[in-house]
Formats: structure tokens, C-alpha cells, sequence
């Protein structure tokens, strides 16, 4: 009998006879590995336990601890959910069903809507097939009888399906749960052995959708889904869920009165008083940040010819999100980016290498043609604006001036009290240029990072075609990460613009360019912020700062006069003359997370002070009005996370 060699993670080679499956490969290591076992890793490719081992090689079981164990669960749950919708809907036809980074989802051509009682009793139909330990089987079909069997079934988006994804093969792959007639689905797989495997999931959601995401498609229904190893780390998560629909920036901004959209604008925001005066913090916060650091700020036009975007590569590439504008028999398109317009700008001057690094702000709104399904308040849009900038360098600045970057990005955060994460992301498979100058530019990323003792994750081959880059991945107050700031190299663009310096040797030489955005877009930025501090601000971006309240209106002329001072110091400040008790004046003050009320009845009119209530922590006691400004600006000044604090034996608040 043949055998074959497999090595195991730990190093070691166990010999097995040829034919096994892996299966039975995780028996012979251990009965706990085997019943524990979820799928393998044979020669770096992921396969069922049904898997037959015919050559050397080496083999690593997935168990639920495995980091592919998540996907492996949330497809295979995916199939699950299908295997139940087809047995309660009759004629149901089935699109694809992905695993996502949030859970899964699944599509159908369905005669109806799915409503709320359905997903009750599509979850509990999942349940029971769970309960009935039904296998998954993988099975080699011919092309064309797979073809014919779903076309029969009433099923042409399979076929459809089938024929783009398998132009060459003569065979396919398709899973069953238990059989043919409980459920069978063209896929490529892997998925868990059985459904028994399967006991933490939930069903959240449904929504309209089109075959292939293309509204000229089918219309179809969506439902969405989460699925965990465990009950408790899926409890985890839909704990998380809850907590974030309270924290939803669209709740939040309609209570707090910050922005709205209508049906005439789709996908841009009308920034109300309080959400404008956010809008303008950031930018000058921004502006503060970059001044300093050698930045100077342009604005370019919204819109440009075709010649512009033909010759920075966009007409071609990039031509279907943009807004185009016909006029005069000539096309032109509203800017969806601000680097081309920079590169016209630094085209616009003879430059020496005395005049690198350049470095160019921009805030001026982009538009973007996003499709109509996937807008979402303030995180996609087609109207926004970013804290972008292009620095032109010469290589050999690159290191320095990317550690620059770094230390600005670490700068904004502490300010913000955002964690985050760092990737370095490198040359993909389809990349522009040359091999040496990405292995240049990525070296120097590296020494960048490694100079600014910055901890990163190496993420091989997500580069920009264009260039390597580093990603800022914030991580908010509940655990979700969002990708914000991003440094990216561009040996490319400067050659297309054929944009030149003159270096020290009296040489021509392209400038490398660094497009790096810290917030990423306001919009996108200020969801994050409203979220992560779920609209309870620090005092020193707080719409509204405080809240001047007299109990009665005998205290209104004393209050107006504390408003007053309030405002002259450059503080936001509201009042509140309603004839309303003031219990429930403090109330509405506390709903609208205002840091600071003060109240005002006879004694503090008299004595010329106020009674200050944080919103943390309550009564603060009395204190001159001149007291109050004083420890408010310091809080401002210092851009605290913290309640403002009147004992002066407290230790400093912090950053």
C-alpha cells in the first residue's frame, strides 16, 4: 500500500496511507482533534474533512479556535439559511450567500417581501436542522449536468453562475445539506462537516436588493446574519449591536439636531447650526495640527475638464463614479479627488529641490457617484470632504517625512482619545512600475515605522496599484474598527503629469508624491466621533458647551448677563429662559449631553455666581462666573477627555 508523508504544524511527519482523508488524519492525531475538527489547511489550501490526501504535503486541522474557523462558520451557516428558506418557500430562487467581515447574508427571488414572522420562523427552521446533525457533501458534478439539473429546478442564476465562474472546467463543485432534496448549492467551499456544528448564529435583518448588486438586475431579498464559534462570543456581539444602534450616528444627529438629508440631495448632508459649528472645529483643529507642520492650504476648482482626468488615469479607470457635466461640446466631470488638481499646481512653478518637501492641504468638497443602495448617513455619501494632502519629496526624503506623517497621526488621535491600529499594506499582483523602486518605497515605509517605534501588521500584496501604503485602522468605544487615516506612496501620477524638480546635481528629476488624509473624510470622521462618544462630547468640540439656566424669571436678567460673559470669553453657550421647572430644564440639558449647566437661583445672583452640574458627575457647587471661564478654557486649552474638575487636589486630567 502506497502511503504519503504529511507534516503536522508542531514540525513533525506522521506517515498515513494514500487515500486518507484528512478526516481521519485528525483521528490518528487525536479523538479530541477529530471532534473538534472543522476543515484543514492542506498545503496552504483551505479543504473539507473529506478532503483525500494523495501526495506529500503538509496539513493543519481548523478548529474553532483556527482565525479561519469565523469564515468557515458564518458560510456554512449562510448554506444553512438557504437549506431553510427553500424548504419553507416553495419556488424560492437562491443568489449567493458570502460570509462578510460582520456575519453573512443571502439573496432570493421570492414572491413577497420576507417580514418579521418569517425570520422567526426561517431561524427556527435553521434550529431544527441543526438539532437533525444533517452533513455537508461536497460533489463533483459534471459541468453540464449541473447546468441542467438547476436549470430544471428553476433556477437560471445558478446557471448563469456556473458559466462565468468555471469557463474552463468540465467539472464542478457543489454541496449538499444531507441530500439533493434538503439542499444543494453551486459552491466552491469549504464548509463545517455538519450542521450540528452550527449553534450560534442569529438572523438580524433584511433589506431589497439586486442580482449582482446592479439595479438594471433582478430584484431580490436580502436577509442578514451573524454567526459565532460560540453562544457567548455571539452574545458578545449582538450586545455590541444593540449598543451601537443606540450610539447610531443618524439617531444621535437627528437628536442632537447636527445634520440632516433629503430625498432632493441624495447622499449629501445639510449641515445644521450645532453639526456646522463640528464641521468648522475639525477644520480649524486640522489647520492648527498642519500649519505648524509646514502645510499650506489650497483650494482647487470642483470641476475639470476630461484632459485633466484622462491624463491622471481616472477617465479610464475610474470614469463610472464620477459626475460628468456636458456643456459647450465639451465633457467635464466634478471632481471626485484633490491630487490631480494638486499636480497642476505644483506643475504651475519651476521648482528646485530647495523647495521640497511640498506639502498641499485641501478641504474643498468631492463627489463621488455612489449608488443609491449603498448610501448611508454620514459613512457613504456622494458630497464630502477630506483633510487631504499631497507632500512632494524627493526619494530620499521619504522615510523622513512619512515618520512625520506618523507622529502627526499619533498627535491627532491622543487629541481625539482614539486607539487604533497600523497596517502596512505592499505591492499587489497587478502593480504599476518597477520591482525596485516598490521594494524602495516599501523599505522605506518600514524604516518609517520602525523609527517611530509604531507597532504594525504586515498585509502582503493590498497595496494601491500605484504605490505601498499605511492604513490607520481606529478602533471606537464599543470594539469596531474604522479605517481612517491612510499614508500612501505614488511613483506614478508625477510621471503621467510629468511634473519635474531641479535636484542638487542641476539634474530633472519626478518628485514622489505622499497622499495622506488623518480624519479621511469629516463626514465619514464625525459619524465615528458621534458614535464613539455616543454624542457626549468633550467640552472642547461640544456643539453646545453650557447651559445657562435660571430657575425663574426674576434670575433671567442675572442670566442673560452670565450668557454674555460666557460668550465674550469664546465659549458655546445656550440659554434657557422657558417657564419650566428647573428640575426639567436640567433634564433636557442632561438628554442633549451638554457638558456644563449652570443653574442660577437668588443666592447665586446675589453673590454673582453659579451653581455648575456636569454632566458626568453632577453638582460641582458654587463658583464665580470668572472661575468657571477660567477652568473651562484650561479644559479647552488641554482638549481633556474628562469632566472639568473644581478641586484643585485632583490630579490633572489627561489627554
Amino acid at each position: 500500500m502506497n502511503h504519503v508523508t504529511i507534516k503536522l504544524p508542531d514540525g513533525s511527519f506522521k506517515k498515513a496511507p494514500s487515500g486518507t482523508t484528512v478526516g481521519d488524519l485528525a483521528n490518528t492525531i487525536s479523538p479530541r482533534l477529530a471532534k473538534a475538527a472543522l476543515a484543514a489547511v492542506v498545503n496552504e489550501h483551505l479543504v473539507d474533512l473529506s478532503f483525500v490526501l494523495k501526495e506529500d504535503g503538509s496539513v493543519r486541522i481548523i478548529t474553532g479556535d483556527s482565525p479561519e474557523a469565523l469564515s468557515l462558520y458564518r458560510h456554512s451557516t449562510a448554506h444553512l439559511l438557504a437549506a431553510a428558506v427553500t424548504s419553507l418557500f416553495p419556488g424560492v430562487q437562491c443568489g449567493i450567500g458570502p460570509a462578510t467581515d460582520e456575519g453573512f447574508f443571502y439573496d432570493f427571488i421570492v414572491e413577497r417581501p420576507f417580514v418579521p414572522e418569517d425570520i422567526k420562523t426561517i431561524e427556527k427552521k435553521m434550529q431544527e436542522l441543526v438539532r437533525q446533525d444533517l452533513p455537508y457533501k461536497r460533489e463533483a458534478w459534471p459541468k453540464e449536468e449541473a447546468k441542467r439539473f438547476f436549470s430544471e429546478r428553476g433556477e437560471p442564476l445558478k446557471c448563469q453562475l456556473i458559466d462565468e465562474k468555471t469557463e474552463t472546467q468540465t467539472e464542478i463543485s457543489c454541496y449538499t445539506i444531507s441530500n439533493r432534496d434538503t439542499f444543494v448549492d453551486f459552491c466552491l467551499g469549504p464548509h463545517v462537516p455538519s450542521t450540528g456544528k452550527l449553534k450560534a448564529f442569529k438572523l438580524l435583518s433584511t433589506s431589497n436588493a439586486y442580482w449582482k448588486g446592479d439595479a438594471q438586475n433582478q430584484p431580490m431579498q436580502r436577509i442578514y446574519g451573524t454567526a459565532f464559534p460560540s453562544t457567548k462570543t455571539l452574545q458578545e456581539h449582538l450586545n455590541q449591536l444593540e449598543e451601537a444602534k443606540k450610539r447610531d450616528h443618524r439617531k444621535l444627529g437627528r437628536e442632537q439636531k447636527l445634520f440632516l438629508f433629503h430625498s432632493w440631495a441624495p447622499g449629501a448632508t445639510f449641515w445644521l447650526a450645532k453639526g456646522t459649528v463640528l464641521w468648522n472645529k475639525l477644520a480649524d483643529y486640522m489647520r492648527s495640527v498642519l500649519f505648524p507642520a509646514g502645510y499650506v492650504e489650497i483650494k482647487t476648482p470642483l470641476l475639470f475638464h476630461k484632459d485633466l482626468w484622462s491624463t491622471s488615469g481616472h477617465w479610464e479607470h475610474y470614469r463610472q463614479n464620477m459626475f460628468l457635466v456636458e456643456g459647450e461640446e465639451e465633457q467635464t466631470g466634478l471632481k471626485a479627488m484633490n491630487c490631480p488638481g494638486h499636480m497642476l499646481v505644483f506643475a504651475s512653478e519651476v521648482r528646485s529641490y530647495r523647495d521640497l518637501p511640498l506639502r498641499l492641504y485641501e478641504q474643498t468638497p468631492l463627489h463621488r457617484n455612489e449608488a443609491s443602495g449603498v448610501l448611508s448617513g454620514l459613512t457613504r455619501v456622494r458630497q464630502f470632504s477630506q483633510d487631504d494632502a499631497h507632500c512632494f519629496v524627493m526619494e530620499s526624503q521619504i522615510s523622513e517625512e512619512v515618520g512625520r506623517l506618523i507622529g502627526l497621526v499619533q498627535h491627532v488621535y491622543r487629541d481625539f482619545g482614539l486607539k487604533y491600529t497600523v497596517k502596512l499594506s505592499t505591492r499587489p499582483e497587478k502593480f504599476l512600475g518597477e520591482t525596485t523602486t516598490w521594494d524602495h518605497a516599501e523599505q522605506s515605509l518600514k524604516q518609517a515605522l520602525d523609527a517611530t517605534d509604531q507597532p504594525y501588521l504586515l498585509n502582503e500584496g493590498d497595496g494601491a496599484f500605484y504605490g505601498p501604503k499605511i492604513d490607520f485602522d481606529v478602533t471606537d468605544a464599543i470594539g469596531r474598527q474604522w479605517q481612517c487615516a491612510t499614508i500612501q506612496l505614488d511613483y506614478q501620477l508625477p510621471q503621467r503629469f510629468d511634473l519635474k524638480y531641479t535636484g542638487s546635481d542641476n539634474e530633472e528629476h519626478h518628485p514622489v508624491v505622499i497622499h495622506r488624509a488623518i480624519f479621511g473624510s469629516f463626514e465619514r470622521f464625525l459619524a465615528m466621533l458621534v458614535e464613539h462618544y455616543a454624542g457626549a462630547w468633550p467640552l472642547w468640540l461640544a456643539p453646545t458647551q453650557v447651559v445657562v439656566l435660571p430657575i425663574s424669571d426674576r434670575h433671567l436678567t442675572y442670566a442673560k448677563k452670565v450668557r454674555d460673559m460666557l460668550t465674550e470669553a469664546d465659549l458655546r453657550v445656550e440659554l434657557d429662559g422657558r417657564k419650566e421647572k428647573i428640575g426639567y430644564k436640567i433634564r433636557e440639558a442632561q438628554l442633549q449631553k451638554v457638558p456644563y449647566m449652570l443653574v442660577m437661583g437668588d443666592r447665586e445672583t446675589a453673590e454673582n455666581t453659579v451653581a455648575v452640574r456636569s454632566r458626568l458627575t453632577g453638582d460641582l457647587g458654587a463658583v464665580t462666573v470668572t472661575d468657571f471661564v477660567h477652568k473651562a478654557l484650561e479644559e479647552i486649552e488641554c482638549k481633556s477627555l474628562e469632566s472639568l474638575r473644581t478641586d484643585k487636589n485632583d490630579p490633572p486630567s489627561v489627554k
